[in-house]
């Protein structure tokens, strides 16, 4: 059996539960090549909180999508069997028991063969879905799409918190720093020896700097992001304020002077060839967006992940 969204002709957008993309909601596994999976925590947000409320969102923003993608010639409907598997529990306020039930509930995904796209939630939902990934496939290269490293040590104590996430998956060795790039940092920091903080720990860096500075350095980073990971198995986690919040409002850290939502998409749509095994969106705050176009935008962000596992399919 293939798993496909329903169409207008079988009802409309706006009837029926709000899966993604109008998905069967689905907890099997058999026959099944994708899983959208919702991750609602936000206990480790630092500033602006409620990402708990973006899965929801995002799929409520997914309705009007469609399986056929015009610009990438792709139709999900023809090369991929996907559900919305639902959202997984969490305790609120306890960041260590909801990030081992993330991990619990998200490995045995990983464990039969799926591709799984996680919606967040604060970035600390990363780490266990990584816990999860990194014990079938081990350690990962990472592409992350984000305005800041999320390479603090901790936070006024704490050591698992949206700002340290990518530390704490380095520690746990859950992803190969030499097979992975972090892609528009920018903004203010802390002090000067935060900036080093990438390359210390072995990341490749694009900066936003880095991509508007010289010329065709956008249009050539999907290249450089392929070269960096090779041929290793590849996570990618995309933090909505690596888009300028003109066009994303709706997140917890937002910072100026970020990409476009078509700029983002032409990036994501250049990594066609990558094994991927595993994403997430993060950082949807609903409450902050304006007529929903962050978690449009993070909805589309989906879309495109799930092309480009369509494309590996065929591959």
């Amino acid at each position: 059996m293939k798993y496909r969204p329903v169409t207008e002709e079988m009802q409309p957008r706006f009837v029926g539960l709000q899966t993604f993309m109008q998905m069967p909601h689905n907890r099997q596994t058999d026959g099944v090549d994708v899983a959208i999976v919702g991750l609602p925590f936000d206990t480790g947000g630092t500033y602006r909180v409620g990402a708990r409320f973006g899965p929801a969102a995002i799929r409520a923003a997914s309705q009007m999508l469609h399986p056929y993608n015009p610009a990438t010639g792709v139709d999900l409907t023809e090369r991929l069997s996907a559900v919305d598997y639902g959202d997984l529990r969490v305790v609120p306020g306890a960041v260590e028991r909801s990030h081992a039930l993330l991990a619990d509930g998200l490995e045995p995904l990983h464990r039969n063969g799926l591709r799984v796209i996680g919606l967040g939630g604060d970035h600390s939902v990363s780490l266990p879905h990584l816990q999860a990934a990194a014990s079938v496939h081990g350690p990962l290269a990472l592409i992350q799409f984000d305005s800041h490293s999320d390479l603090w040590d901790e936070f006024w104590g704490e050591r698992r918190n949206h700002g340290t996430v990518i530390r704490r998956a380095l520690e746990e060795g859950f992803i190969d720093p030499s097979a992975s790039i972090q892609v528009g940092l920018r903004g203010s920091l802390s002090n000067r020896a935060e900036s080093a903080f990438s390359r210390e720990f072995g990341f490749a860096v694009l900066s936003t700097a880095d991509l508007r500075h010289r010329p065709g350095a956008l249009r050539e980073a999907p290249r450089k992001i392929r070269e960096r990971v090779g041929e290793r198995r590849s996570f990618v986690t995309f933090d909505v304020d690596f888009v300028d919040p003109a066009f994303a409002p709706g997140t917890g850290t937002p910072e100026v002077g970020g990409f476009s939502s078509w700029e983002t998409l032409e990036l994501l749509r250049g990594l066609s060839g990558i094994e991927f095994v595993g994403f997430d969106v993060v950082e949807v705050i609903p409450a902050y967006d304006h007529a929903s176009i962050t978690a449009l935008l993070a909805a589309t962000v989906v879309h495109e992940m799930l092309g480009l596992v369509a494309c590996s399919e065929t591959r």
